[in-house]
């Protein structure tokens, strides 16, 4: 009984320890600092689709993403 418990340990250690050395790896693109932003669409707070070029030439735009934010993760 011990040693299956020890077998147990030792497994759960060496999960832990295997993804703890995988990292992901970032996101390939082609933008580069200073390119202008593809249009893309979102939906918004209230369910609405919204596209970046909707404001082209109406106001000024600034996107800024936060990971997890407002996902209780």
């Amino acid at each position: 009984m011990k040693k299956f418990f020890l077998c147990l340990i030792l497994l759960f250690c060496c999960t832990i320890f295997a993804n703890a050395q995988q990292v992901p790896k970032p996101p390939q693109t082609n933008l580069k600092i200073g390119d202008a932003a593809p249009d893309f669409s979102l939906t918004d707070t209230d369910g609405n689709t919204v596209k970046l070029s909707d404001f082209k030439g109406k106001k000024s735009v600034v996107l800024a993403f936060y990971v997890l934010a407002f996902t209780g993760g």
